[in-house]
């Protein structure tokens, strides 16, 4: 073996020196973990140092939220409940997706927990499939051209587009499920309650409000003509292999006439309860979708065109792209790449993708910045 290896190099070497191109070695294929397993990897096999992942596995086990495990202050976090929520929640758990492989995982993570507000980008991902089938002709366009139940009807709100609504910069005004867009009052929105102001023109101001991302998800139920569970998981979640343990969960009166019929429309969190309740694999693998450009084992999932432009950022937002937090400027996953970005959720519930390492870390109920965990892990790969 050894002869042919130094044969080898010299044939490569006596082409190299008679200006011929030597071919390089082609890239493995991605992996794509079926349906009900996922590879693991021994992290030396990949060249990942095991006593640094371990050390960074220990931080991440040893820093978990001070949120209620009983969900207990929900209430005086948010105020009023619109939706339900379960009895208690796991400790800190999580996973290390590297290369595509399992490279280590902690906790309990298959427990099925609410997510928050990571259900936002995954509202992101039904309009890119929206965007994809058609549903959606262009994000520019006002949403009211499509949509139309009257929440759009005003001048004001007339002028929203898919797009402001994607950014958090629409402005939209008005009242859902009996929550207002101005998020004024105590009693209905908790420590999150906001002091009255002037609203904006759509597409100059950005605020995170999940009342017009609520309005975002019902009319994403608008113009597919079925809730946005069914989409999410025939069009998402069953192609990439996730399990039926997840759920999304509406409010008590979040249900709307969809011809005749009562439909269920989703929130874009649980700030009010409900949301979507996920267990850690199928976050990971929802996060290795995205890794991978919104393609899965060969199928355009969401358009490569859309992934882009989800994750640039908007002009008014803190480093903010299509419902997720990205990282261009440094601020929001210090030490991080700059291609960076991330879903993050209350609690704190976050996938967090770097596509200059192929990594996606999923770290739930944990305290501090996402990135902390993620520097620690980077410490342990190969330098690329």
């Amino acid at each position: 073996m050894k002869r042919r290896l130094l044969l080898a190099l010299a044939v490569c070497a006596m082409a190299t020196a008679q200006g011929a191109t030597v071919p390089k070695p082609k890239a493995e294929p991605s992996y794509f973990p079926p349906a009900g397993e996922w590879a693991h990897k021994p992290p030396a096999q990949l060249g990942v140092d095991p006593a640094k992942l371990r050390e960074a596995v220990a931080y991440a086990q040893a820093h978990e939220t001070e949120r209620a495990r009983d969900f207990s202050d929900q209430r005086q976090t948010f105020g009023e409940p619109l939706g339900s929520l379960p009895s208690t929640r796991a400790p800190t758990n999580g996973v290390v997706i590297y290369k595509g492989y399992v490279v280590a995982e902690f906790g309990d993570t298959h427990f099925v927990d609410p997510t928050y507000s990571v259900a936002k980008s995954m509202l992101s991902t039904v309009a890119g499939v929206a965007l994809r089938d058609g549903k959606i002709a262009d994000l520019d366009q006002p949403v009211g051209a499509t949509v139309k139940d009257g929440g759009y009807a005003s001048p004001h709100n007339a002028a929203v587009t898919w797009k402001h609504h994607l950014q958090q910069e629409s402005e939209w005004e008005g009242s859902m499920w009996g929550k207002n867009a101005d998020f004024v009052g105590h009693e209905a929105f908790g420590e999150g309650e906001r002091k009255p102001r002037t609203f904006q023109d759509p597409g100059t101001f950005y605020e995170y409000n999940d009342v017009r991302i609520n309005r975002f998800a019902l009319s994403l139920l608008r113009v597919f003509g079925r809730p946005v569970p069914d989409v999410f998981q025939d069009e998402v979640m069953d192609p990439i292999g996730a399990s039926h343990q997840w759920k999304w969960v509406p409010y008590t009166n979040s249900y709307v006439d969809m011809n005749g019929k009562l439909a269920a429309s989703v929130s874009g969190g649980t700030r009010w309860g409900g949301g979507m309740w996920i267990d850690s694999w199928d976050l990971a693998r929802f996060g290795y979708l995205w890794l991978r450009q919104g393609n899965w084992n060969g199928r355009q999932i969401v358009p490569q065109d859309y992934v882009k432009a989800a994750l640039t950022p908007s002009a008014h937002g803190p480093d903010y792209g299509y419902l997720w937090w990205l990282n261009t400027k440094g601020k929001n996953l210090p030490g991080l790449p700059p291609t960076a970005y991330a879903a993050l959720g209350a609690g704190s519930n976050d996938i967090v993708v770097s596509p200059e390492h192929d990594l996606v870390i999923v770290w739930r109920w944990h305290a501090g910045n996402p990135a902390e965990f993620a520097k620690r892990v980077i410490a342990a790969l190969p330098v690329r």
